[in-house]
């Protein structure tokens, strides 16, 4: 019997527009009628209020078996967290529906779940009532609670006086702890510590070795594939992907690669030039040097992604986005960067670089795709064959990177 049956599932939000008054003769002659319209509502035929139908989604339809672990990536606002919300019961659908085998715990955002009047102590116990489990059963669970979410000074505070991380950390305590059939898991880790996420994605994989069912939403593309055999790809409310989570990532990249974006300064902030790209044959190193430039101090992630000349990602390499301790503070004004790619691993040949800057938030602020591809021209060795083998497999490969800050030439 499958975890999760999800058939037509459907979504639709109603948006009122108001209209725009740009005088104010019209804005006098607006509140005019609608105060006629409520003292004589017979004698008044106004025009009715302008409304849209948006669909968040739109005919979701697959299946989670016990025991798999399933990625759902997706830029902002494809639905994925729609999806979660229903899927936790938390909204209704407006068509379709849900067949859910077992008790749900759910993690959707930092705030949701827990009373902020409570301490940590009283909504461990309350989260599991709400699960269904008797007291007895989570005082088993308390001890290990406490331990992994490593608040225990805190544990008698009020959880409104909580940091975010702190307040996530026990949170993720509870709901994986508490034994539920299934867990949903929304892009909450990345308000945690490098070692903290670490702690959570292999408690993920000990969850699903158990026999139990994990959905998990991440811009974290490392994670989804370290973690899930299996992938979303969402877009527009709609799932246009289900398979390998190496192929959903490489769609998924694909796509983000090949919007249009600006590729100089053109004012914007953060904005972002490139100044050189050059490939050392001595010791197989692709050198990129940029300048990023911002009006106000600013903490962001860079990435390097590379494709070939059809379009297609085949590599990457970030400083921020999958660690977060290693992203950059960029003071204001410009910052000469230059970054050293080890390409060791990539098939000789020309190559397109594209250079993004992201928000704390996974957010792609600013995407340069360099205009003429760089030739990876590696000297021949006993490792070439090795090195053409794996280069053009499927899925996205990670390159080292290193990154250095220098004063303007």
């Amino acid at each position: 019997m499958s975890a999760i049956i999800v058939e037509g599932l459907g979504k639709r939000y109603t948006i009122t527009h108001q209209r725009r008054h740009d005088t104010l003769r019209d804005t006098l002659a607006h509140g005019a009628r609608n105060l006629f319209s409520r003292l004589l509502p017979s004698a008044w035929r106004g025009a009715p209020p302008e409304h849209e139908d948006f669909w968040a989604l739109r005919d979701v339809a697959f299946k989670v078996e016990p025991g798999e672990v399933v990625g759902i990536i997706g830029r902002n606002g494809a639905g994925k967290s729609t999806l979660l919300k229903i899927l936790s019961r938390i909204t209704e659908p407006t068509t379709g529906r849900i067949t859910l085998n077992g008790r749900v715990a759910s993690l959707l955002e930092v705030g949701t779940g827990f009373h902020p009047e409570l301490s940590g102590r009283e909504n461990i116990f309350l989260n599991g009532a709400i699960l269904g489990m008797r007291r007895e059963e989570i005082r088993r669970k308390f001890d290990e609670i406490v331990a992994f979410s490593e608040v225990e000074r805190f544990l008698d505070t009020p959880v409104k006086r909580y940091s975010s991380g702190m307040y996530m950390r026990l949170a993720f305590a509870v709901a994986a702890h508490l034994e539920p059939e299934i867990l949903i898991v929304d892009e909450v880790l990345a308000v945690g510590d490098q070692q903290f996420q670490d702690k959570c994605l292999g408690k993920m994989r000990s969850i699903a070795g158990g026999g139990r069912t994990v959905l998990f939403v991440s811009h974290n593309m490392a994670a989804i594939q370290t973690l899930c055999i299996r992938a979303l790809l969402m877009d527009a409310g709609a799932i246009q992907f289900d398979g390998l989570a190496a192929e959903s990532v490489h769609r998924y990249l694909h796509r983000r690669t090949t919007l249009s974006m600006p590729q100089t300064f053109a004012g914007r902030d953060p904005a972002l030039s490139l100044r050189d790209i050059t490939f050392d044959r001595s010791d197989n190193t692709l050198r990129i040097d940029i300048v990023v430039r911002t009006s106000e101090p600013r903490r962001l992630a860079i990435e390097f992604i590379l494709l070939t000349t059809s379009g297609i990602p085949i590599a990457f390499s970030d400083c921020g986005t999958l660690d977060i301790s290693r992203r950059l503070e960029f003071p204001r004004g410009d910052t000469f960067l230059t970054a050293q790619i080890d390409a060791s691993a990539l098939a000789n040949g020309p190559y397109f670089i594209c250079t993004q800057l992201v928000d704390p938030f996974a957010h792609v602020l600013l995407r340069h795709q360099h205009s003429d591809p760089v030739e990876i021209a590696r000297i021949p060795s006993s490792t070439t064959r090795r090195v053409l083998e794996l280069s053009w497999q499927s899925g996205v490969v990670e390159l080292p990177l290193s990154l250095r800050t220098h004063p303007a030439p």
